[in-house]
């Protein structure tokens, strides 16, 4: 494969691709252009992620590309308000290319929900003229009981052949225009099968017919083309429901948008927006686009986006993420990124590359499916030669060469693995979970250890005042203390303003304020010298520590930072300051427990500060006292015992963790979704969602498996029976049509089965 450091990647609209075989079809085609990389097509979403090399080919190349396959591509798979990187000509061969017809009936053109109605059309013709071919044939005279004659004075056979044409030439000239594609690109799918079985029969029926009469296979090849189109119907009809999520998402952007011009308030479409224009986005309305504040407060619902289930307070000078809600103020924002640079269309274009991507165990299938074609047409040849020289007539052993080649269709196993990623991703998506490709969410299944990294990650990233211990009323030492420390910038004073604040103290007014670097601060207020610092501090101001003293050394052995406070002369306070755990640490520390994953925090804060953390939080393991460039050892050194490592954290300070861990989980991304070494990107600043990738992971990997069992499993069970095994004890039931309805009621199982996965217990969102 040609590696390019320019690379560039595009997921696009892929319109049409009726059958699970049909990826293979796409992938071909996109792959035999020069520059073109690595192709991932996925007929349940109906697009292809594809990389290239831009100085051999284009996006606008791959389009046409595309079209030239006999599908339908507008462009990126993203609307025109979510991401407008579509060419005009791209727009203007909207539902109106004159090649979008090729190959497929046109099905090009066709949404998915018109595919869908396309498939349940073609099975009720199918079917209605299925019924009297039935009816005129030897099952309907002799089974059924049918004794009127046929019209017109005609043969039955020849009645048959009459009615059984639209049923060929329309309702099932997919599976031959399918088959034809397939054979041109030298490869064999399901549509070779199915256009193999009905056109086996059909054309030997009319071969009888011509020559005189005799026995025919009509109701066979009807009731195939019948119970095919009936379970792909039902089928698609599944497949669509895998997909909700990513057309939630691409439906959230608001197709207008109010922009405050020179002239007032002009509506203008959200794709026409560009960077630096003011937005007015009234009560209720959703974000055009990402923007921030200049004017107005309000409560924004970011739930759909970022997975935070409690709106979030805005106002001037804080971001916004295009197509949130605005819940109760008037808002201008200024906009700040548009068109594809906006935090929906990043998360769209992630998911979407997620779903075209390939597990190792759908590579496998694929594998598998080509070589189950050839068994199937081998194994009819073979059924047909075997029941031949067994003695059996011509008819009887076509029928059972037919019903092999029916029944071994390797639909289901190409459904098996992709259909299920798209529901897991979709479910990580909802909740502010990304995962970057299919690879990540295989992995995550096997994870048996999680290393956290402690500050940003299980902590807040900024210090609180956790034990404030006065000597007298705390009143009174918190308002002269809260009065010094708001003269400085240090983040251990400006936590304790924030606890007096919070415990209702306003500061007094400090004089003569003075900052001694590394130690504290010294100031008057109220006519009293204050002191507040640390131990070396109260030395050189020659205070007695006194009883207080003590208390300070105890909360620094405890692993917090000792602050004290003297008041003319004398220690009034010890205050204890720490970096203070988020509020779901806990919560997911126990959730990864119960999971049966080890927990280990990974910090650079000395051991004390550490297992103070880690007894809050019941971790396992503490690796403490480690620079940032380590972590990397330190994720080998797990690794190195065999155990499956996940590193969580912030994707900056922790990228070459991430990097080496089996699984990098960036956490706290907001909205910028592009880290790059991160397999699993978190919206939210929640550990809490940690627990929830991995479920998500395990489920999905089960859905698969159980569906990749189902299918081989069915397979090798249906196909010696089919063959005749068990003729005649079953002979009724061997036959083409009840082939047909087994294989179609397969793919049906394996798509439901993963649509299944929505019903995944997760913890809801705090």
């Amino acid at each position: 494969m040609k590696n390019h450091t320019d690379a560039k990647s595009v997921v696009l609209q892929v319109r049409g691709m009726q059958f699970a075989s049909e990826k293979h079809k796409v992938e071909a085609f996109l792959g035999a252009q020069p520059g073109v990389m690595t192709v991932d097509a996925n007929p349940v979403a109906q697009s292809a992620s594809v990389t290239f090399d831009p100085t051999a080919t284009s996006a606008e190349a791959l389009r046409e590309r595309v079209i030239e396959c006999g599908y339908h591509c507008a462009g990126e798979s993203v609307p025109e308000h979510v991401c407008y990187q579509e060419t005009p000509q791209a727009h203007a061969g909207e539902g109106h290319s004159p090649h979008a017809v090729m190959g497929h009936g046109s099905h090009g053109e066709m949404s998915m929900a018109a595919m869908v109605a396309d498939m349940r059309n073609r099975f009720l013709v199918a079917l209605l003229f299925a019924i009297p071919i039935v009816a005129y044939s030897p099952l309907g005279r002799g089974s059924l009981g049918f004794d009127v004659g046929a019209p017109f004075g005609l043969r039955d056979d020849v009645f048959a052949l009459i009615l059984s044409l639209p049923v060929v030439f329309w309702s099932s000239w997919i599976f031959f225009a399918g088959a034809a594609a397939a054979l041109r690109r030298q490869t064999l799918d399901m549509m070779v099968l199915v256009a193999v079985a009905i056109g086996t029969g059909w054309l030997y029926s009319l071969v009888i017919t011509l020559g005189g009469g005799g026995e025919v296979f009509y109701e066979a090849a009807a009731m195939l083309a019948v119970f095919v189109l009936l379970g792909h119907w039902f089928e698609m009809r599944a497949r669509g429901g895998a997909n909700d999520a990513i057309r939630t998402l691409m439906s959230l952007a608001p197709p207008m948008a109010v922009v405050i011009r020179d002239d007032g308030e002009v509506e203008v479409p959200t794709s026409g927006l560009r960077v630096g224009e003011l937005m007015l986005v009234r009560p209720g309305a959703r974000i055009p686009v990402d923007g921030m504040v200049e004017d107005g407060e309000s409560e924004v619902d970011e739930s759909m986006v970022t997975g935070e289930s409690l709106p979030v307070h805005k106002q001037p000078g804080q971001g916004v993420v295009g197509a949130t809600i605005n819940k109760n103020g008037t808002l201008r924002v200024r906009a700040t990124r548009v068109g594809a640079d906006t935090a929906l269309a990043q998360i769209v274009r992630l998911v979407q590359e997620a779903q075209n991507s390939k597990a190792p165990g759908q590579r496998l299938a694929d594998r598998a499916a080509f070589w189950l074609v050839l068994v199937a047409l081998a194994g009819g040849a073979l059924t047909l030669i075997g029941w031949l020289i067994a003695g059996e007539t011509f008819a009887l052993a076509l029928l059972f060469a037919i019903t092999v080649v029916v029944i071994t269709c390797p639909d289901a196993l190409g459904l098996a693995t992709p259909t299920a990623i798209m529901v897991g991703t979709g479910m990580g998506a909802r909740r502010g979970v990304l995962f970057k490709n299919a690879g990540a969410i295989e992995t995550s299944a096997g994870i048996d250890t999680v290393v956290l990294d402690k500050t940003g990650t299980l902590t807040k990233g900024e210090p609180e005042v956790t034990d404030f211990i006065p000597a007298g009323p705390v009143e009174d030492v918190l308002r002269l203390v809260a009065a010094v420390e708001r003269e400085s910038e240090h983040p251990l004073a400006e936590a304790v303003v924030r606890y007096a604040t919070t415990q209702g103290f306003t500061p007094a007014v400090a004089e003569g304020f003075e900052n001694v670097p590394g130690h504290g601060a010294v100031a008057n207020v109220g006519g009293h010298r204050i002191v507040v610092g640390n131990a070396r501090l109260m030395e050189r101001e020659a205070i007695d520590l006194g009883e207080l003293g003590s208390r300070g050394e105890e909360l620094a052995a405890a692993g917090q930072t000792a602050v004290l406070a003297a008041v003319d002369g004398a220690v009034r306070a010890a205050i204890g300051i720490a970096d203070a755990p988020r509020p779901t640490s806990a919560q997911a520390v126990r959730d990864l427990h119960d999971l049966g994953i080890e927990v280990v925090m990974l910090t650079g804060d000395n051991q004390a500060t550490a297992e103070r953390i880690a007894g809050l939080l019941g971790i396992d393991t503490v690796i403490a006292e480690v620079v940032p460039e380590d972590k990397a050892d330190q994720i080998l050194r797990l690794q190195a015992t065999g155990k499956k490592v996940a590193m969580v954290g912030d994707g900056v300070n922790d990228a070459p963790a991430l990097a080496t861990a089996d699984l990098g989980i960036a956490i706290g991304a907001g909205t910028d979704v592009a880290i790059e070494t991160a397999d699993i990107v978190l919206m939210r600043s929640d550990p809490l969602d940690v627990p929830v990738a991995l479920r998500i992971g395990r489920g999905t990997r089960r859905k698969m498996r159980q569906n990749l069992a189902w299918a081989v499993g069915y397979n090798t069970i249906a196909l010696p029976i089919a063959a005749g095994l068990l003729y005649p004890a079953l002979g009724w039931v061997l036959r083409p049509e009840w082939a047909a309805l087994s294989m179609s009621g397969s793919s049906f199982i394996v798509a439901t089965n993963a649509v299944l996965l929505k019903r995944l217990s997760l913890p809801a969102p705090s």
